[in-house]
C-alpha cells in the first residue's frame, strides 16, 4: 500500500526563529497559567508574529498588529510555530 505523503511544515519554538521572521502560533506547550499568559497577551493559535529581535538566551521580541511584546527564553520556547510568507503589512 502507498502512502501519499504531504509537504507539512514542521512546528519550532519561537525562540528559534530568526529576526525579521513572520510566524504564526502553531500550539503551546505548557500549563494552566501558561495559557492564561498566552490569552491575557493576545497570542493564542493562528495569530501572527514578527520576531523584531532576539537576545541570545535571554529572550524575544516580537510584534502583533501594532504591539510590541517582549517574552523570556522560557516562554518563548513553549510557543511553537510555524513560519509565514512575509507579511505586506511590517511593523517595523
Amino acid at each position: 500500500m502507498l502512502m501519499k505523503t504531504q509537504n507539512v511544515t514542521q512546528a519550532f519554538p519561537l525562540a528559534m526563529a530568526s529576526e525579521g521572521e513572520w510566524v504564526k502560533i502553531d500550539r503551546v506547550v505548557g500549563g494552566k497559567n501558561m495559557f492564561k499568559r498566552m490569552i491575557a497577551m493576545g497570542l493564542i493559535e493562528e495569530t501572527e508574529l514578527q520576531v523584531l529581535q532576539r537576545q541570545r538566551g535571554s529572550g524575544i521580541v516580537v510584534a502583533r498588529e501594532g504591539t510590541r511584546l517582549a517574552l523570556g527564553i522560557g516562554m518563548a520556547n513553549k510557543i511553537m510555530v510555524v513560519p509565514i510568507e512575509e507579511n505586506c503589512n511590517d511593523v517595523t
